[in-house]
């Protein structure tokens, strides 16, 4: 498996080396989750957050221009899901509604590249949740934002949906790294 993954090289006579961590897939979410796992969490969880800042509001832009009623129902459902369990945003329930959430924006867009993301952004929300970065009670502008993103895109408003998205990634960066995603952290060296 791991040779598969490309985190190994068998070699006939030298046996397996570790390969590099810049030839490996930063994309495969069993490599985010063993990444979430280690030392650097919370530096994985901001680069994956940088990476969302990038991709979740164009995603709300296009969910807007091609989403399908039964995309607006699931994520109005997921919305309504994270506001009735938002007195535990650090429980399952909670997790899985975020969840649902992101992977139907995802899906909305029509764009199989974006919906191929969906096990990221899910690793990001599990990373946070099981790290302990999700507070108890949810951020109620994150919530208001989740519904509006909703609301946004089936009223076809590609725009507000954007900005709606901006906010919630920001605020989800900021709540778990207590940085700006804007402005990002110097890399390490």
């Amino acid at each position: 498996m791991l040779e598969s993954k490309g985190l190994v090289e068998v070699k006939r006579k030298t046996g397996a080396i570790t390969t590099p961590s810049s030839a490996w897939n930063p994309y495969d979410p069993q490599i985010i989750t063993w990444k979430l796992n280690g030392p650097d969490h919370i530096a994985t969880l901001h680069q994956i957050s940088q990476l969302r800042v990038a991709i979740e509001p164009t995603a709300a832009w296009l969910a807007a221009r091609a989403s399908t009623p039964q995309d607006w129902a699931e994520l109005t459902r997921a919305s309504i899901d994270m506001v009735a369990h938002s007195d535990h945003a650090d429980e399952s329930d909670y997790l899985q509604a975020d969840i649902r959430f992101h992977r139907a924006l995802l899906t909305a867009t029509g764009n199989p590249m974006f919906s191929a993301l969906d096990d990221l952004v899910a690793a990001t929300l599990q990373g946070r949740t099981e790290h302990e970065l999700m507070p108890t009670t949810a951020n109620a502008e994150a919530l208001r934002c989740h519904v509006d993103v909703a609301a946004f895109i089936r009223k076809g408003d590609g725009a507000a949906a954007r900005r709606a998205m901006e906010r919630i990634v920001d605020e989800a960066d900021e709540a778990m790294t207590g940085t700006d995603s804007q402005h990002p952290a110097p890399r390490d060296q």
